[in-house]
């Protein structure tokens, strides 16, 4: 009557078998390391890297771990934070020209354990330690930028359709244009408006002149704001990664301000360094008639500034910007088609196709030069002949070295620049001491609370209780094993669920025992008081956690940053609880009781 086929058993061994697997990586802690990543997006960490990394430590005399290759970055490990600060210093003086050297911890776990993916939970800022960033973006500058932008756009909107001026001016967010004539004045008028409805156009009458003043209207204003703040949300993701930050925190709050958590960074200046930082493209004309001797001697011709092309020669090129990397709305690797050499194809918007067209055709058998501008630096990708007009708004960048690289530049160009400036308006440390501290705390509450319901449930139910408790310590061992397996992060609301699940979870072993003892007290025997215990108890059990699963998967639907995060292993909790109190618990009821077909009595 209580028995289960061999597969249930085999189930229960195998889930129990990499429960525990998977679990083990959790308490082997983890070790102080250096992670080193090239400055530039466009190269790569390589064998000669970490070759050159070894080289530097052995010189400087210090003894490392085992170095790893690791995504863009190479990571040594080392057996303490003195020598981890020591081989960041040597690390810096002997790498830092190209390459970014960070601090960071690497889990300890056994490679074999690595192999299988058995990785441990990643650790929240307030268990872990780590840095915390509140960032304000400068909407100021984001409305300036586009005001900029727009001028350009009025001035080549009026020139293509051959509509004199006098000046087009910028003064703050506002493009003022001035006329000879009214007439003019009001065809410009009725050409801009048309052409882009987000400005607001007043016209003003003077004595000698006529004008209208630009003004961005208040849904394009928020509309630019809310881009800005996403731009910047999506580049800084992109720049944390150079620092291995497992699990970052960036998050948009309020209307201009963005969160930016990163668990487990000790070096807070490199962390304020990346993300500072900018990468962007820029289109300019190569001035063929200047000096390029002089140039090299130190004097640039008025108007003019040099550059380093990728083969190392200089090259002049002009101040005025044709193109900047905003009108890029799409960028993609892949293959010239008369060389077959690796490029990046550029899809531009209306505006920029209009330009770039413009500026094609005034200039064919002049060369244009492709700037790519990352930390301040400025690189001349190409700079080829224009050889003809190039309509259509699809440039091919040539170049490139390698189609990996080819690839970068495509990533880094359609998310590589931030939108506006941003300052840091709030800094917050959380040492590696209090995250240590805050783990003790959580692990303590956790385990004293497992005594303590143990305690009661063997006391109460005698060995019913027994299994009751062993049915808690699996369900503790799935769920870990479940938000390892995740990769979930962990933090202090994260262990109050885990607390408060196994509160919970004894609740069904509890509806479980009391039924078993009503049914020996209305006369059933043993064996029928088992089956009738578990089956009929499981429609109250099913009911109540239904409910609980709604309000956490509300709570996660609804919430955000820690609330999520106590809901996903509420939600987690739940699932297991429900497997470990019913079949795993069964099981080993079954094993001790159900071979006896008359049974006088349990212990409950």
């Amino acid at each position: 009557m209580n028995r289960f086929p061999l597969w249930k058993y085999m189930l229960i061994g195998i889930t129990l078998v990499v429960a525990f697997v998977y679990t083990l990586p959790n308490f082997f802690g983890e070790v102080p390391a250096v992670q080193i990543s090239p400055l530039k997006t466009t190269e790569k960490a390589d064998d000669a890297l970490m070759k050159q990394a070894l080289a530097a430590l052995q010189s400087a005399g210090l003894k490392s771990g085992n170095a790893f290759i690791d995504g863009n970055s190479v990571k040594i490990r080392f057996d303490s934070t003195d020598d981890q600060i020591k081989a960041k210093d040597a690390l810096q003086s002997a790498l830092g020209s190209r390459n970014t050297v960070a601090l960071n911890l690497l889990s300890a776990s056994p490679s074999w354990l690595n192999s299988i993916r058995a990785l441990p939970m990643y650790l929240g800022l307030d268990l872990r330690g780590g840095v915390h960033f509140l960032l304000e973006v400068d909407m100021k500058a984001a409305l300036e930028k586009a005001a900029i932008r727009y001028q350009g756009d009025i001035r080549s909107e009026l020139r293509s359709e051959k509509i004199r001026y006098s000046r087009i001016s910028r003064e703050g967010n506002t493009v003022v244009a001035k006329f000879s004539t009214r007439d003019q004045r009001d065809a410009a008028v009725e050409k801009i408006g048309n052409t882009f409805p987000d400005l607001n156009l007043a016209t003003e009458d003077g004595a000698e002149e006529f004008s209208f003043t630009a003004t961005l209207k208040p849904q394009a204003e928020k509309q630019i704001q809310e881009f800005a703040v996403k731009q910047n949300i999506q580049t800084l993701s992109n720049r944390v990664n150079e620092l291995g930050v497992a699990e970052p925190v960036i998050q948009q709050q309020g209307i201009d301000r963005v969160v930016v958590q990163l668990p487990g960074v000790q070096d807070t200046a490199k962390a304020k360094d990346i993300l500072g930082r900018t990468a962007t493209l820029e289109i300019r004309l190569v001035d063929e008639e200047g000096d390029i001797n002089a140039a090299v001697a130190g004097h640039v011709p008025f108007g003019d500034e040099m550059y380093q092309s990728r083969d190392g020669f200089p090259v002049l090129v002009k101040k005025d910007v044709v193109l900047t990397g905003d009108s890029i709305t799409d960028a993609t690797p892949g293959f010239d088609s008369q060389t077959n050499r690796p490029a990046v194809h550029i899809n531009l918007d209306g505006k920029g196709a209009r330009i770039f067209k413009e500026v094609t055709r005034e200039n064919v058998g002049r060369r244009m030069a492709i700037l790519l501008i990352e930390r301040n630096q400025t690189e001349v990708i190409t700079a080829p002949t224009i050889q003809e007009e190039i309509g259509g708004g699809r440039v091919q960048i040539t170049g490139m070295e390698s189609p990996q690289e080819a690839s970068d530049v495509a990533l880094l160009l359609r998310a590589g620049a931030l939108a506006a400036p941003m300052t840091i308006v709030e800094e917050r440390t959380v040492g590696p001491s209090m995250g240590k501290e805050n783990i003790e705390k959580g692990f303590n509450s956790n385990i004293w609370g497992f005594v303590a319901v143990v305690a009661f449930m063997i006391f109460y139910y005698r060995v019913f209780g027994l299994f009751s408790s062993l049915a808690l310590a699996i369900n503790g061992f799935f769920l870990i094993a479940l938000l390892s397996m995740l990769q979930a992060t962990l933090t202090l609301p994260g262990m109050a669920a885990i607390a408060l699940t196994l509160g919970m979870a004894i609740d069904a072993n509890v509806l479980i025992n009391e039924r078993i003892r009503e049914e020996l007290r209305n006369g059933a025997t043993p064996q029928a008081a088992i089956h009738a215990g578990y089956d009929r108890a499981w429609g109250t059990i099913l009911d109540s956690n239904l409910t609980t699963l709604i309000a956490g998967i509300a709570l996660f639907w609804l919430g955000s940053g820690p609330v999520r995060g106590f809901a996903v292993v509420l939600c987690l909790g739940i699932l297991t609880s429900m497997f470990s109190a019913v079949t795993v618990s069964r099981a080993m009821v079954n094993l001790t009781y159900g071979r006896k077909p008359r049974l006088a009595s349990v212990s409950i």
